[in-house]
């Protein structure tokens, strides 16, 4: 396999070492590991302000709209409980990938990932 690739699920593996080591294992040399993920805001006005639409809007907005407000509280913990973005890229180089590297987009709301199995 040439690519792997994994958008705002990984969040919710139960294991995410052994998912890493499973994506590595399956790679081809020169093979690219790919996760866009919900993370961690890195600008602290903006994180505050985030902090506050994350635990109080969009709960009320999954109420008020699909009628579950716990699937929307659950999503806004598993963003929180989800290791900061160097936190993730170390588990990556871990499960034996090279060349690890993020990238925040939106001031870190999402993240992309990014190894290679050289």
């Amino acid at each position: 396999m040439d690519g792997y690739t994994i958008a705002f699920g990984i969040r919710n593996v139960t294991h995410i070492e052994r998912a890493l080591s499973e994506a590595h294992r399956v790679l081809r040399r020169g093979g690219r590991f790919l996760c866009l993920e919900l993370s961690h805001v890195d600008i602290p006005i903006f994180k505050q302000f985030y902090d506050y639409y994350s635990f109080s809007v969009i709960p009320a907005i999954g109420e008020l709209v699909a009628g579950d407000r716990d699937s929307y509280q659950y999503l806004v913990e598993s963003i929180r409980r989800f290791p900061p973005q160097e936190n993730f890229a170390r588990m990556i180089s871990d499960a034996g990938f090279q060349r690890v590297e993020y990238e925040n987009l939106a001031g870190g709301v999402v993240s992309i990932h990014s190894g290679l199995k050289l």
